[in-house]
């Protein structure tokens, strides 16, 4: 029986088993040492040595970065509308209204003139994602902060170690948030990593985290139970020191399809980024029930999986259209009836990916 390819594929192996008992054996495994450690040796990894607050997930990263920059009721902060839901959730969290822009169809990543024209008096600030692993346009939303005095906050959950003219991502905002999630390009299992521009938001950071204090009991303000554990920590420490090698086999893997996969648009990448292709997206023509019809022949004719990401604009989920209104966004409503996401990470072999090639090619050219 053929074997089935899944979509993502988390690696866990006995590094990081041996990491977890490490930790079970010492009794500290709460936030500790293996936390600050995480911490130190992603901000010198990944974030160009910006200081770095561990958290108990991506979203509560975005969250508590949000409070510690200052937003709140009565603010506004851009972002985009084709992205997971927890971007504009976390904003709405703070009690703030999230605003929707459109997205570069090129990229996927959010347009800076859809921005622009959605700033008013009462924007704080613009939250980019850098989607997929492909960054978004970091000197445009540069020069539209410098323009606006608007604040840069960065959705880095997917793009781990990508580059804008060569500096990492998670370095051009106030904060940025990397998700540690099971199918990340790395994870602790379960958790997020926040990278501060300054002492004052990885302070506000550490405070909230851990129910106001830094000092047991000497409760400073209003907080969360938002602690990353070290036996997590422990976890994520491990996989940082393999996810450079898993990002070139990514690359590796993505150049290979971008070569042989025919009919369809394939990821373009920008003269100025490094793409760490979190997903490998392609566009289909034909709106979302051709698209819908190759995702099943894919997985019922090949044992392919694929991801659609995502069929449902964060401005149409009944969660958050009452930020919306009437909003149109024809780039991002036309990526929602078009995009698959197909198998990119760094556990295919040579013949995943020929299957996956072959498969993918069959599918569209039947339906063309």
């Amino acid at each position: 029986m053929t074997a089935f390819i899944p979509a993502a594929k988390p690696i866990i192996g006995d590094d990081e088993r041996e990491a977890v008992d490490r930790v079970m054996r010492s009794g500290m495994i709460a936030q500790g040492p293996e936390v600050a450690a995480f911490e130190d040796e992603f901000a010198t990894r990944l974030t160009a040595g910006r200081t770095c607050v561990a958290v108990n997930s991506g979203t509560s990263g975005l969250h508590l970065g949000l409070l510690a920059a200052g937003i709140g009721p009565g603010d506004e902060v851009i972002v985009p509308s084709f992205t997971f839901a927890a971007t504009g959730n976390s904003v709405a969290l703070t009690g703030a209204t999230p605003v929707f822009a459109d997205i570069d169809p090129v990229t996927f990543c959010l347009d800076p003139e859809s921005v622009k024209a959605a700033v008013t008096e009462r924007t704080k600030g613009v939250m980019p994602v850098h989607l997929y692993g492909h960054p978004a346009d970091m000197d445009a939303f540069a020069a539209l902060a410098r323009e606006t005095g608007i604040a840069i906050f960065e959705d880095a959950a997917q793009a781990h170690a990508a580059t804008w003219r060569g500096a990492p991502v998670g370095t051009f905002g106030d904060f940025a948030m990397f998700s540690l999630y099971p199918t990340k390009n790395m994870t602790s299992g379960e958790g997020g990593m926040v990278s501060c521009a300054t002492d004052e938001i990885a302070r506000s950071l550490r405070l909230l985290r851990n129910q106001g204090m830094e000092r047991q009991y000497a409760n400073e303000v209003v907080g969360f139970n938002a602690r990353m554990t070290d036996i997590h920590a422990a976890i994520g420490r491990v996989q940082l020191r393999k996810v450079e090698g898993w990002t070139e086999q990514r690359r590796a893997n993505a150049a290979y399809l971008d070569e042989h996969l025919t009919g369809m648009q394939v990821p373009t990448v920008h003269e100025h980024a490094t793409h760490v292709y979190h997903q490998y997206t392609i566009r289909v023509a034909g709106g979302s029930s051709e698209r819908d019809r190759i995702v099943a022949a894919l997985r019922e004719e090949h044992q392919v999986g694929s991801g659609v990401y995502y069929p449902i604009p964060n401005h149409r989920l009944a969660s958050l259209a009452p930020h919306a209104g009437d909003l149109h966004l024809p780039e991002t409503e036309r990526a929602a009836a078009e995009v698959i996401s197909l198998p990119v990470h760094p556990s295919l072999t040579d013949g995943d990916l020929e299957r996956i090639v072959t498969g993918v090619n069959a599918v569209v050219r039947a339906g063309a």
